[in-house]
């Protein structure tokens, strides 16, 4: 049944889209137009958290994207949040006052989910260029590539000035940026040793990490269909190679691919190759995500304990329970010297399905009436 939210009646008029996390403790962080939450599903609490700051909009039509950083044991699995690009223009402007060529923000926003993190508020960085409706896609590294976007206007077709064709948006952004949330504020951007592409990737374009370890870039259609606009429909697909998908033999290998499954809070061994000389081994699981309005959805990445590392077989403890990886599928990769092998897929749990409340289920129906239009 629907429940209702005043963070989303709060949030009006720009708030569609909006960057929703699983967190360890099984509650949703929910961020909207300049607002953020932590939503207790099963007390129906909101908790409201400071507000973005300089008055950034992260959600459609002022489209910025969100990830939940990296979980580890080694942090007790403490949930960080990261928000980046968007737009600062008032959205109860009337759309026909805003122009195509107002910039975006170049903004992002981190915030630990604890108490004190919360008491702190939102710390912020600057990317080196402006973006709306940009990608964000982690690698196993636990880096993060931005990519994909536009240096101005807002989502969205044909209803705001300076319209290019129909887009409500100009100035792409063709460079992908890196960026190390573990670096010293002030060193974690890079574009050093990217590519130019010369395919704008604005409304509706996407980006996602294959399981090889590259990412697939895709999509964008500002204009409908086959326009003969600038940035009409595009088809063509693109593949970002990180600096470790040319290493070769030199990437470490799960041997082990066949049924793996990651119980929560066992051990679980792997047969991998490694090089002899390694220093740091780490294990990534990673849900992969799907991804649309620049919402990467389900997007995870934990890493996992290490209880052995030798260089045929490699031991690991599974996530603790579901609340910091949820049961299901995932790709592991194993990450020595920085370097990952490429993703193997794996069951986290024990691969059956939920219970199912029936007695839930027919409550619900009970409760429920069918909507019908009133001209039916």
């Amino acid at each position: 049944m629907p429940i209702h939210l005043p963070f989303f009646v709060d949030t009006l008029n720009s708030n569609l889209f909006p960057v929703v996390f699983s967190l360890p403790d099984e509650r949703l962080f929910i961020a909207a137009n300049r607002d953020a939450m932590i939503y207790d599903w099963k007390r129906n609490v909101e908790t409201r958290l400071p507000q973005i700051p300089n008055g950034v909009r992260v959600t459609y039509p002022m489209a910025g994207s969100g990830l939940l950083l990296p979980l580890t044991h080694e942090n007790n699995y403490t949930p960080e949040m990261l928000l980046c690009g968007g737009s600062s223009i008032d959205d109860t402007r009337p759309s026909y006052d805003i122009s195509s060529q107002e910039p975006a923000s170049a903004q992002c926003s981190r915030l630990v989910l604890t108490e004190r993190g919360i008491s702190e508020g939102w710390k912020t960085e600057e990317m080196p260029q402006v973006r709306t409706m940009l990608d964000m896609v982690q690698l196993p590294t636990g880096q993060i590539v931005i990519v994909n976007g536009a240096g101005s206007g807002i989502s969205g077709y044909g209803n705001v000035r300076d319209q290019v064709g129909k887009s409500n948006s100009d100035n792409p952004v063709l460079t992908p940026v890196l960026y190390d949330p573990t670096a010293p504020a002030g060193q974690r951007f890079s574009s050093e040793g990217m590519p130019t592409s010369d395919i704008p990737r604005m409304y509706h374009s996407s980006a996602t990490l294959t399981p090889g370890g590259d990412i697939m870039i895709a999509g964008s259609n500002p204009n409908l269909d086959r326009s003969e606009e600038r940035y009409g429909s595009e088809y063509r697909v693109e593949w970002l190679r990180p600096w470790y998908m040319g290493l070769g033999r030199s990437r470490p290998e799960i041997i082990s691919r066949n049924s793996i499954r990651l119980p929560f809070g066992e051990r679980t061994c792997l047969k991998v190759k490694m090089r002899q000389s390694l220093r740091e081994i780490q294990v990534a699981l990673m849900d992969l995500g799907f991804v649309t309005h620049a919402v990467h959805a389900n997007s995870r990445l934990v890493y996992l304990e290490v209880a052995t590392g030798d260089p045929h077989e490699l031991c690991v403890i599974g996530p603790p329970n579901g609340g910091v990886y949820p049961p299901g599928p995932g790709w592991l990769y194993v990450v020595v010297d920085g370097i990952p092998s490429q993703g193997v897929k794996v069951m986290v749990g024990d691969g059956k399905g939920p219970h199912v409340d029936h007695d839930a289920i027919e409550n619900i129906l009970r409760q429920t009436r069918t909507d019908k239009r009133s001209d039916e």
